[in-house]
């Protein structure tokens, strides 16, 4: 479009205009037509020569805390390891699916479509397929969604149940493509939502999660986004304890471009944010980001006075004053005995110590007090000598 002078000139005057900084809302009434609008202008102007675009999207700003706790619950985090370790976490989902009506009704659906054969040559439909995926993640909450998509697992029968979740040989598996192609097939689609997946799950060295802005809820909303798209991802293979998730394509061939297509490639199955995400959730371990001053880590708190320390597997919260509290609330409500949990010792921690708002400091409730007895001894001791000196 940029070899026309005149469509030129109008683009750099849009670009000064509201339209050219307004985004689109996910699920809105309009989005195709909104997002035709959107790309017709920044694709206009980048020219797709942008290995990163911009996501049409407005930013998400909320947060799955809620759901993750419920996840957290439904996995076992903090019950008994044993028991744990024996349940099905993904089969569980799956059954907490059936028990709601629009999710069963939108599952039994796509799966009747991407299981339904053609021909001998033809295993299924794959577009009635990809368009049912998308009703069910559109429209379905993300507590259904995510706990079937994300759940955690401990063998691998479990993966492999969480890789079939959408139902790959129909939605996912393909003859090999060649991943720059299919990333131009995805910047020339108005509803790719690819854009999207960058801006939020785009490794982030910066934060403590490696996601941008430490949200999780972004990042896996904008990979759920592309189910059912050309870029459709999904695990790679049934390992329950390494967790790889691509696209189906391939840097075979790439040529010159080899470098860029790993790059791309890479955005997907070495991601840091991405994983930590995932895992995130299976975990229940959501990052729980205070509104007022800066986050910390538990490790970075002075270490001057003897305090109970929290487990290893729960070092990576980020803010013990908000978690400490409400795994604690969760004890008390779900009466759980003592030390049959990893949350008593988070309990402990909140009724040994208290932590200063916007502050790293951890203080013993009792050390007001004993920092006042050198001050009553000096009191005692002038009292004795004054009667001394009479």
């Amino acid at each position: 479009m940029l070899a026309n002078k005149e469509c030129q000139a109008a683009l750099e005057v849009l670009q000064e205009s509201p339209l050219y900084d307004c985004r689109c809302k996910r699920g809105m009434k309009k989005e195709l037509q909104c997002l035709q609008i959107y790309w017709s202008i920044h694709l206009g102007l980048t020219e797709g020569e942008e290995f990163y675009e911009a996501s049409p999207y407005e930013p998400v700003t909320s947060r799955l805390s809620d759901i993750f706790r419920l996840a957290s619950i439904f996995s076992g985090t903090g019950a008994d390891p044993v028991v744990s370790a024996k349940s099905n976490h993904c089969l569980d989902a799956a059954k907490a699916c059936n028990l709601n009506d629009n999710c069963k009704k939108l599952r039994s659906s796509y799966i009747s479509i991407c299981n339904r054969e053609i021909s001998p040559t033809e295993r299924c439909n794959r577009r009635k397929c990809h368009k049912a995926l998308r009703q069910f993640f559109d429209r379905v909450p993300s507590e259904y969604t995510y706990r079937m998509l994300f759940c955690s697992c401990q063998d691998q029968a479990c993966a492999e149940r969480r890789r079939q979740t959408i139902l790959p040989s129909c939605s996912y598996e393909d003859k090999e493509k060649p991943c720059l192609d299919l990333r131009g097939v995805c910047r020339t689609d108005h509803l790719s939502r690819l854009a999207d997946f960058h801006a939020n799950c785009r490794a982030s060295y910066q934060t403590v999660t490696s996601c941008p802005a430490d949200n999780y809820q972004a990042c896996l909303g904008s990979y759920a986004g592309m189910i059912g798209f050309d870029m459709t991802p999904n695990y790679v293979d049934s390992s329950p304890t390494g967790i790889v998730v691509s696209p189906w394509c391939s840097c075979r061939g790439s040529g010159n471009m080899e470098e860029e297509c790993e790059k791309f490639l890479r955005d997907f199955t070495e991601n840091p944010c991405l994983r930590n995400a995932i895992q995130a959730f299976g975990n229940g371990t959501d990052v729980n980001v205070s509104p007022k001053g800066p986050l910390f880590q538990a490790t970075q708190a002075p270490r001057a006075e003897k305090t109970p320390s929290l487990p290893d597997d729960l070092s990576d919260s980020t803010s013990l004053g908000t978690s400490v509290i409400t795994t604690c609330t969760s004890v008390q409500e779900q009466g759980l005995k003592a030390n049959n949990s990893k949350e008593l010792s988070m309990c402990f921690t909140e009724l040994t110590t208290n932590i200063i708002p916007g502050s790293n400091k951890v203080i013993k409730p009792n050390s007001g007090p004993s920092r006042a007895r050198p001050s009553a001894a000096l009191t005692v001791l002038s009292v004795l000598m004054l009667k001394l000196a009479l």
